[in-house]
């Protein structure tokens, strides 16, 4: 789900940018950069959890995992 919203994000930021409307470009191109933010980290935890690794740090830095980390009650 994060590939595609991605990749439409970032088409319409593209066309938006063209057309010389910037500010809905911009603000396109963030929430793409945000998707890819989130699936870069999934990607890496799915890796982590296969390779069995118990540590927060495995293969991502603190202040990136702390960034996206769930909350809990």
């Amino acid at each position: 789900m994060c590939l595609i919203v991605t990749l439409v994000m970032l088409v319409l930021a593209i066309q938006s940018l063209l057309q010389g409307q910037y500010l809905a470009g911009v603000m396109q191109l963030i929430i793409a950069l945000g998707f890819l933010a989130l699936l870069i980290r999934n990607v890496i935890a799915v890796r982590n959890e296969k390779e069995r690794c118990t540590t927060t740090g495995c293969g991502m830095t603190d202040w990136f995992t702390k960034l996206f980390k769930k909350r809990e009650k």
